[in-house]
């Protein structure tokens, strides 16, 4: 007994050095001592026996600050692989990134509705499973699959109460089975707030409000460090703040929810409509176009200078702009990030967002809170179901293969 559980420790050390390393990047053997909080020569063992089975390798030695340099070690990116699954309402994407968070293979984007579509799991498990196939990763090199997703999501049990119906069974546990690779999932903004914390323009940033400007607007939230998830996992339902009186009626049954009012989708609906009223504009769409076509052209030609573009951008970014004075006040943020698919027109929104906060914010509050736009944008959400497969890699019952590993090898070497 007292060997297994010395193996079972060994490993657990093992797993939080592999943890440590994805976030950290490089860290020294006295580094790793430190924010584990474990003896030096038990990290050094650790590290030994990880170079000899392929998951960590030298990074060669840290710059010289008057000692001793120290050398460096970080992850064989190749030693395992992360798929990483972004949805939105409209379509999913699919990539495999390496330990260091680069793509090994091309970025699979499909058509895929979640509201009232029953087919929708089905052919999420289906695009997957073709995914990983035309890889040629072989699954056991696979350290698990990340999945961000709109809705209500409960990140514990595996269910998402808006989308993707599982008749009762947890849809991490259903994947999983059909996959072949542990399954985590969260709501796609709190995994975009991540990625931005960790990776991202807010790296380190300890209070932040990531907005998700997608087809609809999401919050992440960081709050102390931490994500906020709230008392039921639900917090950050920022679309759906009522702020306008008699609006247009919202997909969650309500009126005047500042998605029905800002969206990408209602901006969109409005380009359309605005090009049947006769708009100078060089978009020539019509309502039998996708919305998501639509919305992605709106952006192009905003950046290319499309006055009517433009100006559905400024009305979408005042709206949020005063949705986002309400948040300033109750949370009082270090920064704001505009993040997502919209973060391409970020310095578009930019100006309307501040007009708003200059108007409908205590201007001592506005001028402690940084608006940042991020550099990760719509490969954000990809980046997020990485970080949320690697925070929970030491928690993992599958992360135990290094036990059965080293137990094999004890056995082997006793006899």
């Amino acid at each position: 007994m007292e060997l297994k559980t010395r193996i079972v420790k060994s490993a657990e050390l093992k797993n939080s050095i592999i943890k440590r390393l994805y976030f950290d990047k490089a860290l020294s053997c006295a580094d790793l001592s430190e924010v584990l909080e474990k003896s030096v020569p038990s990290v050094s063992k650790a590290i030994t026996e990880l170079i000899e089975e392929g998951f960590v390798m030298e990074q060669g030695y840290a710059p010289s600050s008057g000692g001793r340099r120290p050398l460096m070690y970080c992850l064989q990116p190749s030693a395992m692989y992360i798929v990483t699954v972004a949805m939105d309402q409209l379509s999913t994407r699919i990539q495999m990134l390496d330990l260091h968070n680069n793509p090994i293979a091309e970025t699979v984007m499909t058509e895929l509705k979640l509201f009232n579509n029953p087919k929708a799991l089905p052919l999420l498990i289906e695009y997957i499973n073709d995914y990983i196939d035309a890889s040629g990763v072989a699954r056991d090199k696979i350290v698990g699959i990340g999945i961000g997703m709109p809705g209500f999501i409960d990140s514990a049990k595996g269910f998402n109460y808006t989308y993707l119906d599982s008749a009762g069974q947890s849809l991490t546990e259903l994947i999983a089975e059909k996959t072949g690779a542990p399954v985590y999932i969260a709501n796609d903004s709190s995994l975009i707030a991540i990625a931005e914390q960790k990776f991202g323009i807010a790296k380190n940033h300890r209070d932040v409000m990531v907005i998700n400007l997608g087809w609809g607007i999401g919050l992440g939230m960081i709050v102390n460090g931490e994500l906020y998830s709230g008392h039921s996992g639900f917090a950050g339902e920022f679309s759906h703040i009522p702020l306008f009186d008699d609006g247009a009626l919202c997909t969650c049954g309500k009126r005047g929810c500042l998605e029905a009012e800002a969206s990408m989708l209602v901006v969109a609906e409005k380009a359309i409509q605005g090009i049947k009223d006769g708009h100078i504009s060089s978009l020539k769409h019509t309502d039998k176009d996708p919305y998501k076509v639509v919305g992605n052209a709106i952006m192009e030609a905003a950046n290319n200078g499309d006055q009517f573009a433009i100006e559905l951008l400024s009305d979408a970014g005042y709206k949020i702009g005063k949705a986002l004075a309400i948040l300033i006040h109750i949370m009082n943020p270090e920064s704001i990030v505009l993040s997502g698919r919209g973060a391409i027109v970020g310095k578009i929104l930019l100006a309307p967002i501040q007009q708003a906060l200059t108007k409908y914010c205590i201007p001592r509050l506005v001028s402690s809170t940084e608006l940042l736009i991020s550099a990760l944008g719509f490969n954000a959400e990809l980046i997020g179901t990485a970080v949320l497969v690697m925070e929970n890699f030491d928690k993992d019952n599958k992360n135990q293969s290094l036990t059965t590993k080293q137990l094999s090898m004890e056995k082997t070497s006793k006899n």
